[in-house]
C-alpha cells in the first residue's frame, strides 16, 4: 500500500485553493483551512469586488467622454435633460457586487471539493514542532466554536494579508472607511478624500469619481502610483485633474476622525480637509501574527512577511508560503502561481521557478494601465541593457474611431538581439492588449517576430506591431553605425 501525502493548506485565496486543485490532482490528502470562504480577500473583499465597482464606474465614464463625440442622442428632461449620466444607485450597485463574490468564492468551493479536497471553517496555526517522522500539527479553531488537530507532511501558509490602519484614523466602517468597508455603503459619497496613491488608492479615486463623488486624492509622492511607468502615472494623473479630481502631491496624511456626518483630515503640515467620508489606502500588513510562526523556526521580515524562495519554500523544510503573506508582487495571479509551485514541488514533480520578468500586472483605472517585464526604471537603473519605442494611442485608427485621446503602447528590447524583454499599455482594456507582449517576453520572441505577426485592421493591439517595427528600424539603424 502506498502512502499519500498529507497537505494542509492555511488560508483558501487564490494561493491556497490553486494549491489544493494541483496537489489533490497530484493524489495528496489535501485540507484547506479558512475562515471566510474560499477565495479569500481576493474574491470577497478586494479584487472581485473592486474590479466589479469599477466596471460601473467604466460604463459611466466611457458613456460621459465619448456619446457626443460619437454622435448618440439622449432624450430626457430635467436631471438628465443635458444628456449626461447623472447618478447611480451605490446600495444596488454594492448588492450586487456582494452577490458576485459569494457566487464566485461557492464557485471555486465546487470546484475544489470536486476535486476531492477538504474543507475546515475557522482560523489554522503550527503548534509544535516537528514530530520524529517529520511531520507538523496544525491546530484549527473552528468558526462554530470547535477545535481539531491535523496532521500534515506538508504545510501551506497562505493566509493573505489586511488593510493597515493608522493610529491616528481607526476606520469605524461607516465615514473612516478601508477597502474592505467600502462595499456596506448605501449611498454614494458626496465628498470623498482617498488616502493613498499606490493602485488600490488610484483605483477607487477614479471609480467614485466616475461614479458621481467629488474626490481629492491624497498622495505623499511626487505622483500617483509611484511603483509604477512613470509615462503611465503621468497620463493617469493628467486624466483624473481634467475630470475634476483634486490630486494632492507630496501630501501626507496624519490622522482622519468624525465630526458629526463629515471628517476632517489633518496632513503634515497643518492643513486639514473636509469630506462626507475618507478612505484609508495606506497599504496591508500580512497574516502572520499568532500563527505558530516564528516558533516553528519560519522566518520572517522585518515587515512581517512570511520569506520564501522562488519554489516557495520558508526557511523550515516541510513549510511553504504563497500569496500575499509573502510580500512578493501582490496579485492574485502571482499568489496562485506560487502556490502552484509550492505543490509541484513538496510532491516532486517538474516544477519552474517563479520568474517574476514575465508576470503582467494591470491597475483598473481609466484608462488601464498594463506592465510587464522590464520597466524605465530598471533602464535607467543600469539592471536592464534595452531600448523603447512609446506609440501614442491618437495615431491609431481604432483609438480615433472609438474616441480615445489618452494612453500609448510602449516596447522595450535589448537592443543586439531585438528580443522583447517589456511593454506598458496605458489604453481602455489595456488588461487585455498587455497579453501579446507577455507571450513575446515569455517566450523571447524578437521585435521581428511581433512585426511580422498580423494584427485586425483597425485594432488598437495594431500599436503593438507598429512599436516593433520601429524598434527592428532602430535596431538595423544601430548595427548599421557600428
Amino acid at each position: 500500500m502506498s502512502y499519500v501525502t498529507r497537505i494542509v493548506i492555511i488560508g483558501g485565496g487564490p494561493g491556497g485553493y490553486e494549491a489544493a486543485l494541483v496537489a489533490a490532482q497530484l493524489g495528496a490528502e489535501v485540507t484547506v483551512v479558512e475562515r471566510a470562504g474560499l477565495g479569500g480577500a481576493s474574491v470577497l473583499t478586494d479584487c472581485v469586488p473592486s474590479k466589479t465597482l469599477i466596471a460601473t464606474a467604466e460604463v459611466m465614464t466611457n458613456f460621459d467622454s465619448a456619446h457626443e463625440e460619437l454622435g448618440i442622442r439622449i432624450t430626457g428632461s430635467g436631471e438628465r435633460a443635458d444628456g449626461r449620466v447623472t447618478g447611480v444607485d451605490l446600495g444596488k450597485v454594492n448588492r450586487r457586487v456582494k452577490r458576485l463574490a459569494v457566487a464566485q468564492s461557492h464557485d471555486i468551493t465546487q470546484s475544489v471539493t470536486r476535486a476531492g479536497v477538504a474543507l475546515l471553517r475557522g482560523s489554522g496555526r503550527l503548534e509544535g514542532g516537528q514530530a520524529h517522522d517529520g511531520s507538523r500539527r496544525v491546530v484549527v479553531d473552528l468558526a462554530d466554536g470547535g477545535r481539531q488537530e491535523l496532521t500534515a507532511d506538508t504545510v501551506l501558509i497562505s493566509t493573505g494579508a489586511h488593510p493597515r490602519e493608522l493610529p491616528e484614523a481607526v476606520p469605524d466602517g461607516e465615514r473612516i472607511l478601508t477597502w474592505t468597508q467600502v462595499y456596506d455603503l448605501d449611498e454614494l459619497p458626496s465628498e470623498l478624500i482617498v488616502v493613498g496613491s499606490g493602485v488600490t488608492g488610484a483605483e477607487f479615486a477614479g471609480a467614485y469619481q466616475a461614479l458621481g463623488s467629488r474626490v481629492t486624492l491624497v498622495s505623499s509622492r511626487d505622483r500617483v502610483l509611484p511603483g509604477e511607468d512613470q509615462d503611465a502615472a503621468a497620463v493617469l494623473e493628467d486624466v483624473f485633474r481634467r475630470r475634476g479630481m483634486n490630486v494632492m502631491s507630496r501630501s501626507r496624511a496624519q490622522s482622519a476622525r468624525r465630526v458629526g456626518d463629515k471628517v476632517e483630515v489633518t496632513l503634515n503640515d497643518g492643513r486639514v480637509l473636509t469630506g462626507s467620508h475618507v478612505l484609508m489606502a495606506v497599504g496591508s500588513i500580512p497574516n502572520t501574527e499568532g500563527m505558530g510562526l516564528e516558533e516553528a523556526g519560519v522566518a520572517l521580515t522585518p515587515s512581517g512577511h512570511v520569506r520564501t524562495d522562488r519554489v516557495s519554500r520558508t526557511t523550515v523544510p516541510g513549510i511553504y508560503a504563497a500569496g500575499d503573506v509573502t510580500g512578493v508582487l501582490p496579485l492574485a495571479s502571482v499568489a496562485a502561481m506560487q502556490g502552484r509551485i509550492a505543490m509541484y514541488h513538496a510532491l516532486g514533480d517538474a516544477v519552474t521557478p517563479l520568474n517574476l520578468r514575465t508576470v503582467s500586472s494591470n491597475v483598473f483605472t481609466d484608462p488601464e494601465i498594463a506592465t510587464v517585464g522590464c520597466s524605465e526604471a530598471d533602464v535607467a537603473a543600469g539592471e536592464m541593457d534595452a531600448v523603447a519605442v512609446k506609440l501614442p494611442l491618437r495615431g491609431n485608427a481604432r483609438a480615433k474611431m472609438q474616441g480615445v485621446r489618452d494612453g500609448f503602447v510602449k516596447l522595450f528590447c535589448r537592443p543586439g538581439t531585438g528580443i522583447v524583454v517589456g511593454g506598458v499599455v496605458v489604453a481602455p482594456r489595456a488588461s487585455e492588449l498587455i497579453h501579446p507582449i507577455a507571450l513575446a517576453v515569455d517566450l523571447s520572441l524578437t521585435v521581428e517576430q511581433v512585426a511580422n505577426a498580423f494584427t485586425v485592421y483597425p485594432s488598437v493591439s495594431g500599436s503593438i506591431a507598429e512599436a516593433a517595427r520601429q524598434l527592428h528600424a532602430r535596431k538595423r539603424e544601430q548595427q548599421g553605425q557600428g
